[in-house]
């Protein structure tokens, strides 16, 4: 007699959670022929297969002041999708990253028995910690994506499973630079510099001035310099484009790229970089970056009040100290972001111990993280869509390497 087709409900809310959940995706097909996912998300879980109830752009927002401009809207999407899924529940629900649309959701499936997983831990280690005991209340098991998670949620009794990340997995260990540099037609001798601006629509629009200034005083100090500029999509490229105009730029040897941003960190000899998922993916293909970061002042102060550590680029937070620059809110000026950007990069030293630094966490992020995540999720697809009947028995005790990774760093 046949199976019951399984079906599991996502939201991922920007396109970090679309790239995580569409490798997920692709992971649980692979183990469940036939698997249906319903929810919000990108392109990238749109084209794994997933039927897209509400657009993912419309979750897209950052900090207290913007969530307050668009809560009426986000709050009515979460209360239709609630109500869908109630009315016709999923075997289980898996909230991509999005904490704060995400857990209240998860809040109440998990009172309804239905699973919940939540896939990338929110950053109760950088601020509001006490949103542990939300996340308790929650989430059936939790998915984290970096070692030194692991045990705050084996404290608190929360079943977790350290996964690793996905964009170690991905990405090549010794990028060629010639190779792609001859890809994209740059010569080799000049410098070469990728900015990334932000994939929000809101992070643009507050950079995209900034950046254009930096690559202008590059470009006066390095006048063969060339600069790129992953966008990813028609919206952000359309701001970036009014900003060169009205700032008359239009002569800098920039190059707009729709995407790529791979391809532009690889090519390049310096990165700058909003903060976020990209500073990652620039520690991970090995290159030398400046992190900086701008945001509404009440939104600024509103978060730093909460912030537990100094520093707030992922490469930094994973050492556990600075081992790249980082110019946020009044320090991020062209001025300063130029000097920094020029200073490491000709730091011929710095360059090579930053190689050896992100190496050592490119081995350690490494997990096959996709796979991983499927098989801890699976236990919750067995049987009963009730929570009562799934006990996985790597619930309580997941396998970490995290000792190991503070004994490196």
């Amino acid at each position: 007699m046949p199976q019951p087709i399984k079906t599991i409900a996502m939201v991922a809310g920007e396109a970090s959670g679309d790239l995580l959940g569409s490798h997920l995706m692709e992971a649980l097909k692979q183990e469940i022929p036939g698997i249906r996912f319903i929810g919000i998300g990108g392109p990238k879980m749109q084209a794994a297969g997933m039927q897209v109830l509400f657009p993912m752009e419309k979750l897209a927002v950052r900090g207290y002041v913007e969530v307050l401009r668009h809560y009426r809207e986000i709050t009515g999407i979460r209360s239709k999708l609630r109500a869908q899924l109630t009315s016709s529940p999923p075997d289980l629900f898996i909230g991509v990253d999005a904490p704060d649309f995400n857990l209240d959701l998860e809040l109440a499936l998990k009172q309804l028995g239905i699973p919940t997983v939540h896939y990338v831990s929110p950053s109760i280690w950088a601020w509001r910690g006490e949103r542990i005991h939300k996340i308790k209340q929650a989430v059936s098991h939790m998915l984290a994506l970096f070692p030194f998670e692991a045990p705050l949620y084996e404290r608190a009794g929360v079943p977790v499973t350290y996964v690793g990340h996905p964009l170690a997995d991905m990405l090549p260990d010794a990028p060629n630079r010639v190779a792609m540099r001859e890809q994209m037609r740059l010569p080799r001798q000049h410098k070469v510099f990728a900015l990334l601006p932000g994939s929000r629509q809101s992070e643009v629009r507050q950079l995209a001035k900034i950046f254009i200034e930096t690559a202008k005083l590059i470009a006066h100090k390095i006048p063969d310099a060339q600069f790129l500029v992953p966008l990813v999509s028609r919206e952000t490229r359309a701001i970036f484009e009014t900003a060169l105009w009205q700032l008359e730029a239009q002569n800098l040897p920039i190059t707009l790229l729709f995407g790529h941003a791979h391809d532009a960190m690889i090519a390049a000899d310096g990165v700058l970089v909003a903060s976020g998922t990209a500073t990652l993916e620039a520690a991970l293909l090995k290159r030398p970056m400046v992190i900086t970061y701008k945001m509404p002042a009440l939104t600024y102060w509103l978060s730093k009040r909460k912030k537990y550590q100094p520093y707030v680029g992922l490469p930094n937070i994973l050492a556990g100290k600075f081992v790249v620059p980082e110019l946020l809110q009044e320090d991020a000026t062209p001025e300063n972001l130029a000097q920094a950007l020029l200073n490491l990069v000709a730091d011929k030293r710095a360059v090579t111990e930053l190689e050896g630094i992100f190496s050592d966490m490119h081995a350690i992020l490494r997990q096959n993280t996709a796979h991983k995540a499927a098989q801890a999720i699976l236990p919750y697809l067995e049987g009963s869509k009730t929570e009562k009947a799934i006990c996985p028995r790597n619930a309580r005790k997941p396998r970490t390497n995290s000792k190991k990774y503070r004994d490196e760093f």
